[in-house]
């Protein structure tokens, strides 16, 4: 394996250690996926308790994903750079910290910050993980299967945010879904120090300081560019945000040709394989995303449940993502990539369909089986897709291309939330029909959400909290609707490119 400055070889760790040591990067590859998800189930209370209103909502929810992915790729290469490990422990640290902070936020706008600066060190830990798991897996098989594991726990980790935040809401307040962060990054600081081998680029080029701030702008103007255009709002600044993120990433693009040591080789883009990869990865996860942004609000505020309760109806569906991700490993050895994944895609439509086909009012029962079916069709194709993201460069670049596939991943996050849930939260706010009666106020945040509906209905007497609820229900239920069409249109498209750009892949 590789170690060290100057790419000297040690001998080779144990079959155990090299197992022992996957489950260490686990541990923050869980932590990130689960932070990603685990505010969804937290919203109603929080809402409850700070009052922010729809905008600062989706801002709690995005932030995080946002400037994570805006910061993966210049964190990978720093990190393959300056040594993965060394990333890890610093992103450890302050991802513990900010957690804290996040914790005991006062308002609105702290648990914004504080989501912004968990994604500043979300970011660190990221890519060193899967990077590191190639130099630790030299074997392609044993590699293969270390990828599946880890595409399984970080996919994973997004559908159990829900069950780990509905036990955890079940018991304390809502901070404590932030709090979580710190024992299980204690253990880890504890572990990895004898567990992972430091891993870094032997030929330690520099990283390009402008690279990285394009990359971020980039990354900030197209994911405003899109909330603003989904709101349906100041559509001209939205589209203007978007030329500008557009235009930067050509920049970019332009600037990687011309470095002798680019951030990104932007040329890997032109194999199919590893393009097509990228691309499952980024609609994936918007699938799986964009799906957990309704549902939990589903199951709690139309359905009535418990937040542990709810996270739970969502366990089968946990289940499956991780069967599915594991099963895949064999039969990719005998199936090729682009059948497993046009598969794979199909079946996440197949839940979207589930829920588009009852109208947005579906039971619990058709909820399980819906979430069992996409979260089974995102473990496996994830699964293959790292493994060819991974595959496709040589090992001291592992960092930045773990951090593309990363990326895609956070982009998919945002992209799911700012798309699926603005849509899903105009749609509610055109539908509603409101009792007489109301307040300004009251009608203003009745009309915002379906949580400040469900907050007003107890304000209000017996028989207009029933009008109103019963209007709320129904427009929440036509926007789920209306977004799960979109979700199964999307996974049409997806397959089309994963037919096109993975039809060469071995």
């Amino acid at each position: 394996m590789s170690s060290g400055r100057g790419g000297r070889r040690t001998a080779e760790p144990s079959a155990t250690r090299r197992w022992a040591a996957l489950g260490v990067l686990l541990l923050p590859v869980l932590l990130v996926s689960v932070d990603n998800t685990v505010l969804a189930f937290a919203l109603p209370q929080i809402s409850l308790s700070l009052a922010p209103g729809a905008t600062q909502v989706l801002w709690m929810v995005d932030i995080y994903p946002l400037v994570l992915a805006g910061l993966l790729v210049p964190m990978g290469a720093l990190a393959d750079r300056y040594g993965r490990r060394r990333m890890l422990f610093i992103g450890s640290v302050g991802f513990a910290l900010v957690s804290v902070a996040a914790a005991f936020a006062p308002t609105g706008e702290a648990l914004v910050a504080a989501r912004a600066g968990l994604g500043v060190f979300g970011a660190m830990l990221m890519p060193s993980t899967l990077s590191l798991l190639r130099s630790i897996f030299t074997d392609r098989a044993q590699r293969r299967t270390a990828i599946a594991i880890w595409a399984a726990g970080f996919a994973s980790g997004s559908a159990l945010g829900p069950i780990v935040g509905g036990f955890l809401l079940a018991h304390f307040w809502w901070g404590s879904v932030f709090l979580m962060a710190v024992p299980v990054l204690v253990l880890f600081l504890v572990l990895a120090p004898f567990l992972l081998p430091e891993s870094r680029d032997p030929d330690g080029h520099p990283l390009d300081p402008w690279s990285a701030v394009l990359v971020l702008v980039a990354m900030l103007a197209l994911v405003f560019g899109i909330k603003t255009a989904a709101k349906g709002g100041a559509l001209g600044l939205g589209l203007a945000a978007l030329a500008v993120g557009l235009v930067v990433i050509v920049v970019f693009v332009r600037r990687q040709l011309r470095l002798a040591h680019p951030m990104i080789d932007v040329r890997l883009f032109a194999t199919g394989a590893f393009s097509g990869a990228v691309l499952v990865n980024l609609l994936s996860v918007f699938s799986l995303i964009g799906f957990l942004f309704f549902v939990s609000q589903q199951l709690q505020l139309v359905h009535g449940y418990a937040p542990m309760d709810a996270g739970l109806a969502l366990l089968p569906g946990v289940l499956a993502m991780i069967v599915a991700g594991l099963s895949v490993v064999p039969i990719v050895q005998r199936v090729r990539p682009v059948v497993v994944v046009c598969g794979a895609l199909l079946a996440s439509g197949a839940g979207y369909a589930t829920i588009a086909l009852g109208d947005g009012t579906v039971g619990v029962t058709t909820i399980m089986v819906s979430f069992a079916l996409l979260a089974a069709g995102v473990g496996a194709a994830e699964t293959v897709s790292n493994d060819l993201i991974v595959s496709a460069v040589p090992e001291a670049r592992a960092g930045a291309a773990s951090a593309i596939s990363e990326t895609a991943y956070e982009v998919g996050t945002v992209l799911g939330t700012a798309i699926l849930g603005t849509i899903l939260t105009n749609a509610y706010s055109d539908r509603v029909v409101l009792p007489d009666g109301l307040t300004a106020a009251q009608a203003a945040t009745a009309r915002d959400t379906l949580a400040g509906a469900t907050q007003v209905a107890t304000e209000l007497p017996a028989r207009n909290a029933e009008a109103l609820l019963a209007s709320a229900h129904h427009a929440f239920g036509s926007g789920v609707a209306t977004t799960s069409l979109l979700g199964v249109v999307l996974s049409g498209v997806a397959v089309l490119l994963a037919a096109r750009t993975l039809r060469h892949a071995r």
